[in-house]
């Protein structure tokens, strides 16, 4: 018996609410990777590309389980099992650090910005269909592979997306408006993958594992603190209080080359002609007084003669 899939139980509470965790996980992401890339001493690049790739990854976690709260199947109830469920918070967590660490260090070179965009993608879609695998219910999942697809291609462009603003945008509201837009692909993403699932199933009853909101409203308040400290971190740290950023040092390009060297202006061939190109040479009869004219009588004892064939 085919089950009778509903993603919205809640209206539009679910998807908007989700939308705007992911936002808010985009925005300190963007800000923290931002601070890394600081000039001077103050900055622990470590430190804050690690809590904006955490940052991120708890952001993406948190709206996709905050979605599956509207999600349900009208013949059975959904339960969840933890292990799978805390399995899915570490791969988004580690596949983001992978990609933010890898541009924060190496740049956005092509080959460096796809790479790690794929890397990032894939991890984030495979976070979300392993969060799929963890609900248990008296069903089987059925998928369609076009729009799987669709949603893995969705995953590898935002996450491309994401980790070349966060070493590219410069200023807060353009890092606002990258994190409208990140929040819009990650949702989007979340959802186009929802749009593909049927449920196929084998009996009444619900599946093993604990309850939907006995397992979600705990774990997602991990994650929500975890983005309430970071948001202070961001708030209160003076360099980004003001917004702008005057003093940012890029990472390397893989692809830079250095430029050629600019002449050495004190060589000689760059040395100013003399005033009187044509002044003569020092007198013939080695008196010391360069620069005299023939026929003055001065240079050569007064005589004022001239050389022969004048």
């Amino acid at each position: 018996m085919q089950g009778t899939v509903d993603g919205f139980s809640y209206g539009l509470v679910t998807p908007v609410a989700a939308y705007l965790v992911a936002c808010l996980g985009g925005a300190l992401g963007l800000r923290c990777t931002t601070r890394s890339l600081r000039e001077g001493g103050q900055s622990w690049k470590p430190g804050w590309l690690a809590l904006g790739a955490a940052s991120i990854g708890c952001g993406i976690w948190t709206m996709h389980f905050i979605a599956m709260l509207g999600f349900s199947v009208n013949e059975t109830s959904i339960r969840y099992d933890m292990t799978l469920t805390l399995v899915s918070l570490a791969v988004a967590i580690v596949v983001v650090a992978v990609g933010v660490f890898t541009v924060g260090y190496r740049g956005t070179g092509r080959a460096t910005l796809l790479t790690a965009g794929v890397v990032t993608g894939l991890g984030v879609a495979g976070m979300h269909y392993i969060g799929m695998a963890s609900m248990r219910m008296r069903g089987a999942f059925q998928y369609d592979t076009v729009l799987v697809a669709l949603s893995v291609v969705i995953a590898i462009v935002a996450a491309t997306a994401a980790l070349w603003a966060a070493v590219s945008v410069r200023g807060f509201k353009a890092s606002m408006g990258a994190s409208l837009i990140m929040g819009l692909a990650v949702t989007g993403m979340h959802y186009t993958g929802m749009a593909s699932m049927s449920v196929h199933l084998h009996g009444e009853g619900g599946g093993s594992g604990a309850h939907m909101l006995s397992v979600m409203l705990p774990m997602l308040l991990g994650p929500l603190v975890f983005l309430l400290f970071a948001t202070a971190v961001v708030m209160f740290d003076p360099l980004l209080i003001a917004g702008d950023e005057p003093a940012v040092v890029r990472p390397a390009r893989r692809d830079d080359t250095p430029a050629p060297a600019l002449p050495d202006r004190r060589d000689t061939a760059y040395e100013p002609a003399p005033a009187f190109p044509y002044e003569p040479a020092p007198g013939p009869h080695g008196d010391g007084m360069p620069g005299a004219a023939w026929g003055t009588g001065a240079g050569n004892g007064g005589q004022g003669e001239r050389p022969v064939g004048w």
